[in-house]
């Protein structure tokens, strides 16, 4: 039931990400996504079978932090009406979006626990559970995303101070850097640990001040 509620509250939460990228791309110039038909929330033009169902699932299955990833969302860095700026907006949209659907979650567990009627919260129960995994999932979205580390979205902070003329050979690296971040995720979580107790930790305060 677990691994169900976190599948359910997953997939939304990588998708809006991604669409928040190409909306923010969009607004600043860049169309690419729009042209794309990928300003949509319909799960179908952003499921990507691995990174959004079949990953996730065996992550929660053996134990291990539920992370994945939609189809990416096309964006244009040229096309951006300020290009070194802007791009560090697109980037840091999707970390954004997930921490606002964690906040819209938290405030509404919080008022069911603490305003909701007995009868209301009981046939309100399944609901208010995914409610719950929503908000921790799109946290721990938010704050793993956020990392310096390409292509994390987070490192587009780095980017910014990359000389132009070296641009293009960072933007190689980036996009071949996924597999090598899954692969020290991975490892991270079966040995390593580092982290992983103040992940829990913040998991924790979380639910501790949606008690309080």
């Amino acid at each position: 039931m677990i691994t169900f509620y976190y599948l359910l509250a997953i997939i939304p939460s990588i998708i809006l990400h991604e669409v928040s990228h190409g909306y923010v791309a969009y607004l600043c110039g860049d169309p690419t996504a729009k042209n794309a038909h990928r300003l949509t929330l319909n799960p179908l033009r952003h499921v990507d079978p691995f990174g959004t169902i079949l990953l996730p699932f065996l992550l929660i299955a053996t134990g291990l932090p539920a992370f994945g990833w939609a189809k990416p969302v096309p964006v244009n860095v040229a096309r951006l009406r300020k290009p070194r700026s802007q791009s560090l907006y697109v980037s840091l949209a999707g970390p954004l979006t997930n921490i606002v659907l964690s906040a819209i979650a938290f405030v509404f567990v919080r008022y069911e626990i603490h305003h909701a009627s007995a009868a209301t919260l009981s046939s309100n129960t399944s609901f208010v559970v995914f409610m719950v995994y929503f908000g921790l999932v799109n946290l721990i979205l938010a704050v793993f995303n956020l990392l310096p580390i390409p292509p994390l979205d987070g490192s587009a902070i780095i980017e910014r101070f990359v000389p132009v003329r070296h641009l293009p050979r960072y933007y190689q690296m980036r996009a071949r850097a996924l597999p090598f971040v899954m692969g020290a995720l991975i490892l991270n979580a079966l040995t390593l640990h580092i982290g992983t107790t103040w992940l829990a930790s913040l998991q924790q305060h979380w639910l501790n001040l949606v008690q309080s």
